[in-house]
């Protein structure tokens, strides 16, 4: 029989072996199926902020610690920051961290330790009454300029209206200062804080309303973060200063109100403007006034002058426009003596150019009898001259009239064409020729051709070969 080891028996061999990736995976899915969402509370330690906007950090208290991230896209929707060693309450899924193993929580919400359910109220709040637009920035007033009466609400005994008073006092010791005292601090704080605004609302005795508190926790505050105190205020028909808490503190209050101060002194000073200011503010405007008066009077003082310069005394002005007259009138006398003397004087000379321009029937007529004689003689000389040359003219043409040479025995040949025949060598034998006469034409055939008037040389063509014909017309 043989023997079993006890390794062997704790370790059987059909028994799986799984990866470590795997083992990790599955321990991370069987603590998100036990663990539901829950809310976890502890001291923030180790925080530190990765360069991804990632929040790493652990939670401990007096007995433990576990490790935590916060995811950026979490981290924004925060709305206040992460420091060590607050006491928080975290919205958590736990988990592992399946790269290193590690057990870890991821951390979807966080509020405050201890003033979870205040925070979240608060913020419940908060987006109701700016869903509804009381915190609207359109509907805000501004503030006075010059506030002659400031009214603050608060408790008597509050070290917040000791210091508004004693700012008020240093920076703007003419004002008048009506408070509306109040419990700041309580369960039913809220309402009378809320019947205070209203009745200063209703009296308006004053020009403005700090409504303000010390600093404190946010349990101390909440009532400031009542409704009806946040209604109140958007309903005063007074500008309305919130100067609660210290600087971070933000309630209700501080953004229904037209001007959210840090503190309550700042709200004293937002209040009411420093005197010293005002006070020179108010010699820098007299000292420009006296400038521009100055100003002003010197130039109208010149104006003055200059006006003074041309005004003058009725009898004098008179007296100017008189020996003007005196002077235009000279001129017109002047004016007229002299066009009338260039008037005789043009008058003259046209005068002198009619008359001799105008005809002397008499002379004219001695001078043409006298010009009769010659002109007739001129005109016989050139009617003799003409006949002459007409004579001289008719002469030359009667030598050149063609039929004066026919008639004298000569005669024109011309060929069948027409054309007229200078010379015989251009006509052949039997040519049809024309012959005019001084009286009559004759049509003939050529028969012989001399070379020179029928000479010694003889013919150019044998007689023998030539027929002729003639006619007369």
């Amino acid at each position: 029989m043989s023997e079993t080891s006890p390794a062997s028996n704790a370790f059987p061999a059909s028994a799986p072996v799984i990866p470590v990736a795997m083992l990790n995976r599955l321990a991370r899915e069987r603590l998100e199926s036990a663990f539901p969402l829950c809310w976890v509370a502890g001291e923030v330690s180790n925080l530190s902020r990765a360069p991804s906007g990632h929040v790493y950090f652990s939670l401990k208290d007096a007995a433990a610690q576990v490790r935590c991230v916060m995811f950026r896209s979490r981290a924004q929707l925060l709305g206040w920051r992460l420091e060590n060693g607050q006491h928080i309450e975290a919205r958590v899924l736990v988990t592992l961290y399946e790269a290193r193993g590690d057990f870890q929580l991821n951390v979807e919400a966080a509020r405050r330790g201890g003033v979870g359910n205040l925070y979240e109220e608060f913020l419940r709040l908060k987006q109701k009454l700016d869903g509804e637009g009381l915190f609207a920035s359109a509907g805000k007033r501004a503030l006075p300029t010059f506030p002659r009466r400031v009214g603050i609400v608060t408790s008597l005994q509050a070290a917040a209206l000791r210091d508004v008073l004693t700012t008020l006092t240093r920076r703007a010791p003419q004002l008048s200062i009506v408070v509306y005292p109040t419990p700041v601090q309580g369960d039913s704080a809220g309402a009378q804080i809320a019947d205070a605004i209203c009745r200063a609302g209703e009296r308006r005795d004053c020009d403005v309303l700090i409504v303000c508190r010390g600093g404190g926790s946010m349990e101390d505050l909440w009532a400031f973060n009542d409704e009806r105190v946040a209604r109140a205020i958007r309903a005063c028909p007074l500008p309305v200063i919130c100067g609660v808490g210290h600087e971070t503190d933000f309630t209700l209050a501080d953004f229904a109100a037209d001007q959210r101060a840090p503190t309550p002194t700042a709200a004293a000073e937002l209040a009411a403007p420093a005197q010293a200011a005002l006070l020179a503010r108010l010699a820098g405007s007299q000292a420009a006034l006296r400038r521009q008066i100055e100003q002003l009077l010197a130039q109208r003082g010149q104006q003055v002058d200059w006006l003074a310069r041309r005004l003058q005394h009725p009898a004098q002005y008179l007296a100017q426009h008189g020996e003007r007259l005196r002077n235009l009138r000279r001129r017109l006398g002047a004016g007229l003596l002299q066009a009338s003397a260039h008037s005789r004087a043009e008058l003259t000379r046209l005068s002198r150019r009619l008359l001799l321009s105008r005809p002397d029937p008499a002379r004219h007529a001695g001078r043409l009898a006298a010009l009769a004689p010659q002109l007739r003689s001129a005109w016989h000389d050139v009617q003799h001259g003409r006949r002459a040359n007409l004579d001289r003219l008719a002469t030359g043409l009667t030598h050149l009239n063609p039929q004066a040479v026919l008639a004298r025995g000569y005669s024109v040949v011309t060929s069948a064409q027409g054309e007229i025949v200078r010379d015989a060598r251009s006509l052949e034998p039997s040519a049809r020729i024309a012959v005019l006469l001084h009286r009559g034409r004759l049509e003939a055939e050529v028969t012989a051709l001399f070379e020179d008037h029928g000479g010694p040389d003889g013919p150019l063509v044998p007689p023998g070969a030539i027929a002729s014909s003639a006619g007369r017309e």
